[in-house]
């Protein structure tokens, strides 16, 4: 194969250069082990950054030059009391710093913690904490005549005051008279005695009562979970005298003229359209809700009066 043939003529390719900082270790006899190097073993010595901030050159071995060596990137500006950070142009810099960072492709311009990049966001988010009341605490009085004159406004400065006194006080009492309004009822109570009467009317107001609570506790969870963010107190109390007071002009016809009568029938749907309507205001206020998802929390309780109190047929 020609081998041990002109030992002394020189190899056919130049020896490679090793890299820069390490040596060639020594040859051994060909078809032995090389040596091992003596001393510790080398390690790669890289050049020194003076400055600037970027990556490491990469040599090459044959001819000892830079070869995938990237660009150095310009120096970060450091740390200066008039900027604030240490970029120019991000908070704290003053006119005419020069910004060349901030902003800029392959940069970001810094913010402080807890600071809002975009302004003050002023619109509203659900779940968030509600507005705070739009005036004081109305007297019984003044509730009363606002819920029937004016609904809308009443019902948003209230939408945070627990109006139970009047609520109970009302419907109790609706409760009582509401038992001459129903035809069966009232044939009841006329023919019975004393004794008989009187636990029968008591246990008519309570019953409403027990009715309005349940019925006010049925809107308030259909409004939450429309995305309202009432609370449930204000919301149950409200409703209960809106379905008093709204019934009120029919069960005054319905006491002499009986709950067959046309015109206690007209008054019952005119009072019931009355009355979604308020309910349809109410949830909207108290809520914060638009008025077809007011009027489809509020659907099980009209559809309830409707059956209950106005036709009479459950």
């Amino acid at each position: 194969m020609g081998r041990g043939r002109d030992d002394n003529r020189g190899p056919q390719h130049p020896p490679r250069q090793q890299p820069y900082g390490q040596q060639q270790p020594p040859q051994a006899p060909y078809g032995q082990q090389p040596y091992p190097p003596a001393g510790p073993p080398p390690q790669q010595q890289w050049p020194q950054q003076t400055g600037g901030h970027g990556e490491p050159e990469y040599f090459d071995p044959h001819d000892g030059g830079p070869a995938y060596g990237y660009e150095q990137q310009p120096p970060y500006p450091q740390q200066h009391p008039q900027h604030g950070n240490g970029y120019p142009g991000g908070p704290g810099a003053g006119p005419g710093s020069g910004a060349t960072y901030a902003n800029n492709p392959g940069h970001t311009q810094a913010f402080a913690f807890g600071e809002d990049p975009y302004g003050q966001g002023a619109t509203y988010q659900a779940g968030a904490a509600p507005a705070a009341p739009a005036g004081p605490r109305l007297p019984w009085k003044e509730l009363l005549k606002g819920i029937v004159l004016r609904p809308g406004p009443t019902f948003l400065q209230m939408r945070d005051y627990p109006v139970w006194g009047p609520a109970l006080i009302v419907t109790f009492l609706y409760g009582l008279l509401a038992v001459f309004g129903l035809d069966d009822a009232r044939k009841d109570v006329i023919n019975a005695t004393l004794n008989k009467a009187v636990p029968i009317v008591l246990s008519a107001g309570v019953a409403f009562v027990v009715c309005g609570l349940l019925l006010g506790g049925v809107t308030h969870t259909l409004a939450r979970q429309l995305g309202g963010d009432g609370s449930w107190q204000p919301t149950v109390g409200l409703s209960m005298l809106v379905m008093s007071l709204t019934d009120a002009p029919r069960l005054v016809f319905a006491m002499f003229l009986g709950g067959d009568n046309m015109l206690v029938q007209a008054l019952g749907w005119a009072t019931w359209v009355a009355a979604g309507a308020l309910f349809t205001s109410l949830i909207s206020k108290s809520h914060d809700l638009p008025w077809p998802k007011a009027l489809g929390a509020s659907a099980i309780q009209l559809v309830a009066l409707l059956s209950i109190i106005k036709l009479g047929t459950l």
